[in-house]
């Protein structure tokens, strides 16, 4: 599948609070004059900038259309070489106007990077750095723009790039948050960008930390699960981004309780990427998320898209065939993995525990340990009450070895702690298992 990703300008970032501060910063005067005296600018670069300063959007189309390299390397010169921080701003909010009078201006910029060697991305990253605000603000979000509209995107490195704007996703400041997942929803439509951009520390889990905000918006849920519905159209993302992130369960809540069609819209096509781009991966953790259900109750609803319809029955009629042939093991491993224990029938199948005991000691004992790690981390009642349930089935049915593991990562200790938990059933279930294993003397 090729990526059906909308048709929207080069870079689509708007953002409210950078276009105040930048019409404020329009209305100043700037003395250029002052910068031919002092042989910072040629006679001829003072009237290039008089052509388009404090000027009509058509007049700046017509300076921009006859001398658009000269305009892309005057600017690109001025960042690079100027210090004073309201020049710089002054110069980042022209180069701003340039863009979106015509977003493919932007080409000028780089018609001019055989100028110097650092052209057209150094000269903003140097202003990204610098210690003001709004300079910092527009110079990422004109970054943005010039690698949205690369020639050579594979050739652009954009580390300093994606790094500002991963510590802009934990600001306090709304608008930040805001103009960096903008600016995150416009690089990842670029297929290069995607793998380096998924690399970046922090980078994914910056963005699952703004849905787990307990304020977050519709809007803003729209905008970070379009970014992972752009991610996930690459197989290698789409095979670890669930184990990793736990994004199947976090979707799938989201679309549960959402009122917005369009936040649903996009949670369903991000599901239906990863069905079709990591099937053996992420099927099992949907079934647990008991999205097969949820899928047959939207397919029934009227939608005002009818791609949504597609979507919703694309994934339904896969989670449908899945069920079919996963294993009962397999259901009850994928709830391991996720971390989501509820009392399915696995738990309390003497059978079960029989047939299936051992196989909880493969690829060194990694279900087992992961069955151990929820006990220890888990704050849920019923999720701790199954877990230590399934301590105690283990103990009965499972490997003398394994039963070693688990005194040695804790496990019994664990257990025995939860015999006095607030929770009746916790309590019931760690005093059933402690019995258990006592029985199987450990």
């Amino acid at each position: 599948m090729t990526d059906n990703v909308p048709e929207v300008p080069i870079a689509l970032v708007t953002n409210a609070y950078l276009e105040k501060k930048a019409a404020q910063i329009k209305q100043k005067s700037m003395l250029w004059e002052g910068y031919e005296r002092a042989n910072l600018l040629t006679h001829n670069q003072v009237e290039l900038i008089k052509a388009i300063d404090k000027r009509s959007p058509e007049q700046v189309q017509s300076a921009v259309q006859t001398n658009g390299t000269a305009y892309a390397s005057l600017i690109l010169h001025l960042v690079q070489k100027l210090s004073r921080p309201d020049t710089i701003q002054y110069v980042c909010v022209l180069s701003d106007t340039i863009l979106s009078v015509d977003d493919s201006y932007a080409r000028f910029f780089h018609e001019v990077a055989s100028e110097d060697s650092s052209y057209p991305y150094g000269p903003f990253i140097k202003a990204m750095h610098l210690n003001d605000e709004f300079t910092a603000l527009q110079a990422s979000k004109i970054l943005t723009i010039l690698a949205c509209s690369s020639p050579r995107p594979g050739a652009v490195d954009l580390t300093e790039l994606w790094q500002w704007i991963v510590r802009q996703l934990g600001s306090q400041q709304t608008e930040f948050v805001d103009l960096a997942v903008q600016e995150i929803e416009s690089l990842l439509r670029v297929r290069q960008f995607r793998l380096p951009f998924y690399a970046v520390p922090g980078a994914v889990q910056g963005l699952v930390k703004i849905l787990d905000r307990p304020t977050v918006s519709p809007q803003m849920q729209y905008q970070v699960i379009f970014c992972m519905w752009l991610l996930s159209f690459e197989p290698e993302i789409a095979a670890k981004i669930n184990k990793q992130y736990d994004l199947v369960l976090k979707i799938t809540d989201i679309a549960k309780a959402a009122v917005k069609e369009k936040v649903i819209r996009v949670s369903i096509a991000t599901l239906r990427n990863l069905v079709e781009k990591a099937p053996a991966e992420n099927l099992a953790a949907m079934l647990v998320a008991k999205l097969l259900p949820f899928t047959e109750n939207l397919s029934s609803r009227k939608w005002s898209d009818p791609d949504i319809l597609e979507d919703i029955d694309f994934v339904k009629e896969k989670l449908q065939e899945n069920f079919q042939s996963l294993s009962t093991f397999e259901q009850y491993a994928s709830e391991i993995e996720t971390g989501k224990l509820e009392w399915s029938p696995p738990h309390k199948s003497e059978t079960f525990w029989k047939e299936n005991a051992s196989n909880l000691d493969e690829h060194n004992y990694q279900l087992l340990r992961a069955l151990a790690r929820i006990l220890s981390t888990s704050t849920n009642a019923v999720v701790l009450a199954v877990a230590a349930n399934d301590i105690g089935q283990y103990s009965k049915y499972g490997s003398k070895a394994g039963k070693r593991i688990l005194q040695d990562i804790g496990a019994k200790h664990r257990v025995m702690e939860l015999m006095t938990h607030e929770d009746q059933d916790v309590r019931y279930q760690a005093l059933a298992a402690t019995q258990k294993y006592m029985h199987q003397a450990w």
